[in-house]
């Protein structure tokens, strides 16, 4: 046997075990030896497809991490184990991405043509696919690389196109002109899950509507006015409801129809607001209800249209501030006051977004909320942690029609004649959990392993895409696409920021485990995860992560220098002792490995993977290192009896061995690296498919 170096280097084990790994083949379930496949049950995860916009982040190491602990677990315990990995083309952001590129060329996509751009994006993406695939490989994940898929494959296209064709004839796919979330800088739509909102202060402006004033924020938008709405219970504007009032305007006299509806907010402003049909969502809902005129006065370019009279052909900004300059000089500006107000901005490009009425196509909802909900009300799928169930039926409850078209170039074109605006990129990512496994092809990969056991994810898209996955499996599989979701933590700085590349507050899970080592930074990572759904990330605990790995290499090298003088070779599931020569400090490593390996497969079992990581680390330094092997150096000593050294020896082999195990799903290249140097009998190829470990019984 050879001995373990003096000291532990990460850079010269991790490569050279995950080559064996590879060349072992056991990340693909079809190539486990037959003499490993026990239970013969299967175990599948697909990975939440990183974008090819880039490299991978925190919250991608994190998840990751989480999600190979649960993998390499069940592969231990005989389960046929398939962890997909994949890419999502992700449309918007890819193309943003591109374009930035050829901007720092001094070009556009329009220079390039859309078919020279597609090229382009392909080029892109052949780039960043290695890039990310390469850096899930860094971390140690045992993905099976054989299956890799990607959202733009030609069999994923067919699958695309199939279930645009299946919505289309059952009419639940449909063209309409509604008001749409618009980015002027992106040149396309958004649905309400693509926005994110800042907050930032403004200006309420309180504007005479005839007898009624009204308080706004976007003074540019009253020349889109087709109503004033009140709440029919407000006893100040009950008089004028139904009727028609004469209001003085920036382009001259008008007459405006006064509406009663419940959906006013008595207590904004003055009780009374204005209705723009084609700039806000709600205004738009209200002029179908009412059947008011929808007047376009903001154009796609974000400037303002012809209708708006002498403001027309400019910013919204520019047309606020001539507007608001001359209501003061006809003397319909009552006053105006600070407010915060909620920007909607793109989740891509931050730019601010415009509400804007636009032909577009769209999903009707309804029925799929409905399948949506389903399963998570009958507890056939279940949320980890169970607190995000209300806000997944709270969206689902309140859901608009999803709309699935953006103007873009890269993306699935929907698939009708003429058409040559692309499918949002959740269109197809809601196919994920089936669509990576063949489907609409009856596939042996589908029939093994959809459903799928646990989808883990974070909680930024679990209506963008979570709910979608869920109502897409029963809607064309009849069954749910996963049994658990688990919602894992959002990785902070330490600050409590939002982690960022282009704000400079970004982390690379790369230059970590170039520092520190793969097995440090995931353990480092792993033992961050406890109750609260925020982590502030301290690299502080990277170093305990590597100190960890170290303490492990020591350990191990002192039992394996003890096993070279003897012949014994420990058996990894069973321990045969005299229980008259155990002496008690045996009695107590081996109650105490018995107790973290059942407590340890409770916390894995419960997404507790922080617990799992702190309860592991203090067994092994402290339980076997300070006080066990310490003990053990006695009980090896000359002067003790023969047959007491024999089984120290033999327990040592055996603690080490399950701790081995029971620490390879957090820290899997050390573990394999020592295991690879341990004397067991009937030794495995790899500590990736060795047996789960059962408390033992001495005696």
């Amino acid at each position: 046997m050879k001995n373990l170096s003096k000291t532990y280097n990460p850079k010269e084990v991790e490569d050279k075990i995950y080559k064996l790994w590879e060349k072992s083949g056991f990340f693909n379930p079809d190539k486990l030896p037959k003499s490993y496949n026990l239970k013969a049950k299967s175990y599948c995860i697909v990975i939440p497809p990183p974008n090819i916009t880039g490299e991978l982040h925190m919250g991608h190491a994190l998840n990751a991490a989480c999600q190979d602990v649960l993998v390499r677990k069940k592969r231990m315990e005989g389960f046929k184990t398939l962890w997909l990995p994949g890419l999502d083309h992700a449309g918007i952001a890819t193309q943003n991405a591109v374009e930035k590129e050829l901007k720092k060329e001094g070009k556009t996509r329009f220079d390039l043509g859309r078919k020279k751009f597609i090229k382009r994006v392909w080029q892109w993406k052949k780039k960043y696919r290695n890039t990310i695939l390469g850096q899930f490989k860094k971390l140690g994940c045992s993905l099976d690389w054989s299956r890799t898929r990607f959202t733009m494959d030609k069999d994923y296209s067919i699958a695309v196109n199939q279930v645009f064709s299946h919505y289309y004839k059952k009419g639940w796919i449909y063209q309409g002109e509604r008001t749409i979330n618009w980015c002027t800088r992106c040149s396309t739509s958004l649905s309400d899950l693509e926005v994110i909102y800042k907050e930032e202060p403004a200006e309420l402006y309180y504007i005479k509507y005839g007898p009624i004033t009204i308080a706004t924020v976007r003074p540019e938008t009253k020349l889109g006015d087709t109503a004033v709405a009140v709440n029919p219970k407000d006893i100040r504007y009950k008089k004028y409801i139904s009727k028609t009032i004469k209001i003085q305007t920036v382009l001259g006299k008008a007459e405006m129809k006064v509406i009663g509806d419940k959906s006013v907010d008595m207590s904004f402003g003055t009780g009374a607001m204005k209705v723009t049909p084609a700039h806000d969502m709600h205004d738009f809902e209200l002029s179908e209800k009412h059947g008011l005129e929808k007047k376009q006065v903001i154009g796609d370019d974000g400037k303002m249209t012809s209708i708006s009279g002498k403001y027309a052909g400019m910013t919204v900004m520019d047309a606020r501030k001539e507007i608001v300059k001359d209501m003061r000089k006809i003397g319909i500006l009552e006053k105006t006051e600070p407010y915060t107000h909620s920007i909607a901005c793109c989740y891509r490009c931050d730019t601010i977004l415009e509400p804007i009425l636009s032909k577009q196509w769209f999903l009707k909802m309804k029925e799929l909320a409905k399948l949506a909900k389903k399963p998570v009300k009958t507890g056939e799928m279940k949320f980890y942690p169970k607190s995000f169930e209300k806000g997944y039926f709270a969206w689902l409850d309140n859901v608009r029609d999803w709309c699935i078209s953006r103007q873009l170039w890269w993306g699935h074109r929907i698939p009708l004649k003429g058409e040559t605006d692309v499918l949002d990129t959740w269109f197809s990512a809601a196919l994920w959990p089936f669509a990576t496994l063949g489907w609409p092809k009856k596939t042996k990969d589908l029939k093994e392993f959809y459903p799928t056991d646990v989808l883990s994810t974070a909680r930024d898209i679990m209506n963008l895409w979570v709910a979608r996955m869920i109502f897409s499996g029963m809607e064309f599989m009849k069954k749910i696409p996963f049994r658990k979701v688990y919602i894992h933590p959002i990785v902070l700085t330490k600050e409590g920021k939002r982690m960022s590349k282009s704000l400079g507050t970004g982390m690379d899970p790369i230059q970590l485990i170039e520092k520190y080592g793969a097995d440090a930074t995931r353990f480092g990572i792993l033992y961050q995860v406890m109750r609260g759904q925020d982590i502030r990330f301290m690299e502080d605990n990277m170093v305990m992560g590597k100190k960890f790995c170290n303490k492990i290499w020591n350990a191990s090298r002192f039992v394996l220098l003890q096993a070279e003088n003897t012949k014994h070779k420990t058996q990894s599931a069973k321990l045969k002792l005299n229980a008259q020569n155990l002496t008690p400090a045996d009695k107590k490593i081996l109650k105490s490995l018995g107790k973290i390996i059942k407590s340890i497969d409770q916390d894995i079992e419960s997404f507790r993977f922080g617990q799992a990581a702190h309860k592991i680390y203090d067994f092994f330094w402290h339980d076997f290192c300070d006080i066990y092997l310490e003990k053990s150096k006695k009980q090896l000593s000359d002067n003790v009896h023969y047959s007491v050294k024999i089984q120290t020896q033999q327990i040592l082999l055996y603690v080490l061995l399950n701790s081995l195990k029971i620490l390879h799903p957090f820290v899997p290249f050390i573990t394999e690296e020592i295991y690879q140097r341990i004397p067991v009998k009937k030794k495995k190829k790899s500590l990736m498919i060795e047996t789960w470990p059962q408390p033992a019984k001495a005696g």
